[in-house]
Order: structure tokens, then C-alpha cells, then sequence
């Protein structure tokens, strides 16, 4: 790339852009404004970057997090100064806590014109609190060869600590004087002549991958601790590896070296590979709802891979019980929110499964009592087993359309290999509960950082951004909180289908104690909005289908167009909703 010497702005500007292309960018998120020109005309122009448009800057922010998240390479955020910047926020603390490589250049005034109602000018300095990896405010654009030096090298640094040594946002503030258009300045343009692009950019190169290591030595005691005890468990939380198959091949090399069950969150890719694991169990958030099974089959020790499941009953399951926990995970975050026995071993779950294979081959490893860890595992197996066969005869008798069968039904119809957003609220709790294990290697992905509704759409939307069809399931109000979304159309390339769960309000308040106090319920905690999503989808010109049957939402999924956005549309009733699944938990419980 030939950098823009046109004017200070856009030589500073496009230094930033061809440094962030020679790490491994590849694309951008451009908000609309006039401090932020020189960035926009900078990444907008450079051929090696997709430069996407947005008008919403909430709506670009997890757009771009839902593009990360999937490559897991970083994307770059820019908007122009003022509140334009306070919208990437929410975005900013799900890339933390969810560990999504992410930068973000807020454009900004000089400091002469701020604190002086210059207007379109707040306080940007450290604007996202303690949530970016890395944060700073670069120095006012200068062609001065220390300066431009400082600049490349600043972005070499912002992309590295997006990445390492623990994934996240980073936000750099960048003040811009005027010219904010690239027009012409003779001293700039000057400077092209001897100006030797290759040498300023020829330590710029994508950096190298920091392979996690782990001494076997330190992990020995514990070695031994597994294989020694008769009545272990797996627990293993929502994930989305970059490659599933390897993360699933490695949970059940270790399951099957300890021989241990595996009790597997529906947001995690292990149902879908069930193939691989003969331990794996689904049904545990009804199946501990059993107070004599519960005890039974209460655990000495825990590995815990990564966060902990969703399920309520779960954990206090685990609260009461007190096991010796290992809590297997790359991350500096403390991810025990039961604050139990656990000793955190924050490496991933690959590299502690090749340990355990390299200890396999000493010849003093063996168990010490396999008979009695087979029966322990065993009676989790039948139990499973059972409670999935209950479900599976109750789901095919619901003839009427519920909200919880709509989970049950995709694991079992959406083509193999699905790319599949699920929103949070009811979405990911029937998931947990109701997702049948199989081997369509159906991939999940979610926002389960801060479990808000925030970005959902747009989330969905970076998700399969030029990939293959995918499936968005959500309910109406975490869809109606992000409809800005739908203004990405144009930009956009794939297919999303949207399966809403439209109920008219937030079904999972159904299912709280509030739900008995009318008429403060209705108003504050449910909150219908009574809108017409035909009429919704028509604005956006984007495809819309009332759902009737079951049969009809089987034949809608499977196959998926291969272009375009559309929502399928199910209708149903909050309260009945609400009484079937206690009645389907009710009967699961009993029949064990």
C-alpha cells in the first residue's frame, strides 16, 4: 500500500491502517462522522481491509464482536468523538468478560478544545472504565519520523494486547486537529519523496502464537488425585473453541483416562459431538432435581472446563456437596462464582488433555479401582438415559407450539454443521435443559459474558458475516432491543435465519416469584410490546413467516436459504408455556 500523504491526518491515519493490515486485520467497523474522517478515509481505502459502514455504533460494536468471536482475529472499531464512543460500552465489557479480541479508536477533539463546549467533545480518556486489556490516548498526529515511528509501534502494541496474554478489548483515543477532510498539504505531500515505506514497515508482521505451556511436574499431585478417586465428575460450561472437534476430541480422551461422566452444558459443542464421548451427560439440571439421586450421586472431586453451566440447580447441587474443584481455564478471571474448594489451572482444556495422555504412558499410572469408578459413572449413564427417553416421548406428543420444544426440535433438524446464535433469557436455559445430544456438530455461539439482551441481532449478524447459513433462536424482546441491527442488510453478506419465540413478553420473569405480583408483573417485570413483526420485517425488507406447525418449522430449517435474513415467527402463550415445562420437569423427575 502506498501510505496518504496528503495531509498530516491522513499520513497518521493510514500508518494506523497499514500497521493493523500487516498484524492481520482484515476488517473494520467505520461509524459515520467528521472527527473520525481521516480513520474512516484510512481504512476505507486500503485494499487489503473490509471497511463495513454502520449506523448505530451499539449495533457495530457487537456486530464486530460477533465477527471476532467467530475468527477469533481482532476487529477494529471506529467512531468519531463525543457519545458516538459511550455506545461501543456495552459492547466494550461483553468482549472482557467473554475474552473477544477487540480494538477501539474513538476519534477525539485536541485538547484545546475540550472543556470549553466546543461541542461533540466529553471526557474520552479511560472513557470504558477498567474493562479494556489496554487502553491510551495517542499524541495529536505529527510527520515528524519519531512520531509516525511512535504511531506504528503503538498499534503493534494494542494489537498484541488484544490477543495476549488474555483476549479482550483495547481502546486507543485518537484527537485529530483540523483538516479532517484529505485535503492537500504541500509540506505532507513533500515528505513521500524519501520516505522508504518498506524500511519503516519491515518489523511489522503478524505475530507469532504464545503456545500455552504447563510443567507435568506440577500437576502430578493432582494426576494422582484423578485417577484415584471412584466418584468424579467433568462439568464442562458453555464454550466456543475455535476448533470444536479438537476441543471435544480432548474432553473425552480425558473423560475416558479418568473415567469419569461428563455433565455437558448445552452451550457448549460437546452434545454435538456426542460421538465422541461415551460419558457425556445432558439431562443433569433435571435429573439432580431428584433429591435421592441428587445425593446419591453426589462427587469427592470436580474438574470444572471453563465457566460454570447456567443451571441453578446445579450449583447449589455442587454448593452443598463442597468437592475438591479444578477449575481448567485460559483466562485470569476468577470463574468460580460458588467459591468452593477450587484450585484454578488456567490452561485450555487441549493442553491439560495432552498432559494426561503423556502421563498415560508412565507404567505406575493406572487406576486403582476401576470397578467401582465404572459403576459410579454407570449410574449417571442410566439415569441420563432415562430422562432423555422421557423427554424425547413427551416433546413428540406436544402437539401445540411451545417455547421449550423449539430447542428440543433444532438439535434434532438443523442441517449438520450449523452455526447456531442463541439469545440469553429462556433461549439458553432450554438449550441447557432440552438440547439432545447428537452428532451434527451443531456449533453454539452466545453472549454469555454479561448475559445481557444487549446486541443480539448484530451479534448474530458478525457471526455469520460471509460464512455459511445460520440460525439465530430468540425471544421478542431481547430481538426488539437491538432491531438497528436490521440496518446492517446492505453491508452484509449470508444468510440468517431468525427463529423468534415471540410470547410477547420476557417468558423467563414467568418462571420468578415476581410473577405473583399483578399488576406490578405485567408492566415492570414482563413488559409486552405488542408489535407486529410483519409489519417490522416489511420496513426492513427482509423475509418474515408465521410458524403453524411443527412440520412447517422442520421443513423451514432444513435446508437453509443460502442468502438474505428472515424470521420465522412462533407464537406462544407465556402462562401455558410456563405450565407445560413444569409439568415436563415434574414428569422427568418422576419417572426417574
Amino acid at each position: 500500500m502506498t501510505l496518504d500523504f496528503r495531509n498530516v491526518n491522513t499520513l497518521w491515519s493510514s500508518i494506523v491502517a497499514e500497521t493493523l493490515s500487516r498484524l492481520g486485520l482484515t476488517t473494520a467497523i467505520v461509524c459515520p462522522g467528521s472527527r473520525s474522517g481521516p480513520l474512516a478515509v484510512a481504512f476505507g481505502q486500503h485494499p487489503q481491509i473490509e471497511a463495513i459502514p454502520v449506523l448505530d455504533e451499539r449495533s457495530a460494536a457487537f456486530f464486530g464482536l460477533g465477527m471476532a468471536r467467530r475468527s477469533g482475529v481482532p476487529v477494529v472499531l471506529v467512531c468519531t468523538s463525543g457519545t458516538a464512543g459511550a455506545n461501543f460500552y456495552p459492547a466494550v465489557i461483553e468482549a472482557e468478560a467473554s475474552r473477544i479480541p477487540l480494538i477501539f479508536l474513538t476519534a477525539d477533539r485536541p485538547p484545546e478544545l475540550r472543556n470549553c463546549h466546543a461541542g461533540q467533545a466529553i471526557d474520552q480518556v479511560k472513557l470504558y472504565g477498567q474493562y479494556p486489556r489496554w487502553q491510551a490516548e495517542v499524541a495529536l498526529p505529527s510527520p515528524q519520523p519519531d512520531m509516525l515511528a511512535y504511531m506504528r509501534q503503538t498499534c503493534v502494541h494494542a494489537w498484541e494486547r488484544s490477543q495476549w496474554p488474555i483476549p479482550g478489548p483495547v481502546h486507543l483515543n485518537v484527537p485529530f486537529r483540523d483538516p479532517l477532510a484529505p485535503i492537500s498539504d504541500p509540506e505532507t505531500e513533500g515528505l513521500a519523496a524519501h520516505f522508504d515505506i518498506d524500511q519503516f514497515f519491515s518489523a511489522v508482521q503478524p505475530l507469532h502464537p504464545v503456545q500455552p505451556s504447563f510443567n507435568l511436574r506440577a500437576l502430578e499431585t493432582d494426576l494422582h488425585q484423578w485417577l484415584s478417586c471412584d466418584r468424579g465428575i467433568i462439568i464442562a460450561g458453555p464454550a466456543q473453541p475455535q476448533n470444536p472437534e479438537h476441543y471435544c476430541s480432548a474432553v473425552a480422551q480425558i473423560a475416558h483416562r479418568l473415567g469419569w461422566p461428563v455433565l455437558a452444558e448445552g452451550l457448549s459443542p460437546l452434545r454435538n459431538w456426542a460421538d465422541r464421548n461415551a460419558n457425556l451427560i445432558s439431562t443433569y439440571d433435571l435429573l439432580l432435581r431428584h433429591q435421592a439421586l441428587a445425593t446419591q450421586l453426589q462427587p469427592q472431586q470436580v474438574i470444572c472446563l471453563g465457566e460454570l453451566p447456567t443451571s441453578k440447580v446445579l450449583r447449589t447441587w455442587l454448593t452443598q456437596a463442597q468437592p475438591q474443584t479444578w477449575v481448567v481455564a485460559p483466562s485470569d478471571h476468577n470463574v468460580d462464582p460458588l467459591h468452593g474448594l477450587s484450585i484454578p489451572i488456567r490452561i485450555p482444556v487441549e493442553c491439560l488433555s495432552a498432559i494426561i495422555q503423556a502421563e498415560a504412558l508412565q507404567p505406575d499410572s493406572e487406576k486403582i479401582d476401576n470397578q467401582q469408578l465404572t459403576e459410579y459413572t454407570n449410574s449417571w449413564l442410566r439415569a441420563d438415559q432415562s430422562l432423555r427417553t422421557r423427554i424425547n416421548t413427551l416433546m413428540q406428543a406436544q402437539t401445540v407450539l411451545t417455547e421449550s420444544k423449539i430447542a428440543w426440535l433444532l438439535s434434532r433438524v438443523l442441517p449438520s454443521r450449523t452455526p447456531l446464535f442463541i439469545a440469553n433469557s429462556m433461549p439458553v436455559r432450554d438449550i441447557e435443559s432440552f438440547w439432545q445430544p447428537g452428532s451434527l456438530h451443531i456449533q453454539p455461539y452466545f453472549n454469555r459474558g454479561a448475559n445481557g439482551i444487549d446486541g443480539t441481532l448484530s451479534t448474530a449478524l458478525g457471526m455469520c458475516h460471509r460464512q455459511q447459513s445460520s440460525v439465530l433462536l430468540t425471544g421478542d424482546l431481547a430481538l426488539l432491543h437491538d432491531t438497528n441491527g436490521f440496518l446492517l442488510r446492505n453491508q452484509w453478506q449470508g444468510h440468517l435465519t431468525i427463529i423468534l419465540n415471540n410470547n410477547d413478553g420476557g417468558g423467563i420473569f414467568q418462571m420468578l416469584p415476581i410473577a405473583a405480583f399483578e399488576p406490578l408483573f405485567e408492566q415492570y417485570f414482563r413488559t409486552p410490546q405488542q408489535i407486529q413483526f410483519e409489519q417490522l420485517a416489511a420496513t426492513y425488507n427482509i423475509g418474515w413467516e408465521r410458524i403453524e406447525s411443527w412440520a412447517q418449522l422442520q421443513q423451514a430449517l432444513n435446508p437453509l436459504p443460502t442468502n438474505g435474513i428472515r424470521i420465522l415467527e412462533v407464537s406462544c402463550n407465556c402462562q401455558n408455556d410456563t405450565q407445560w415445562r413444569r409439568m415436563m420437569v415434574e414428569q422427568c423427575v418422576k419417572s426417574l
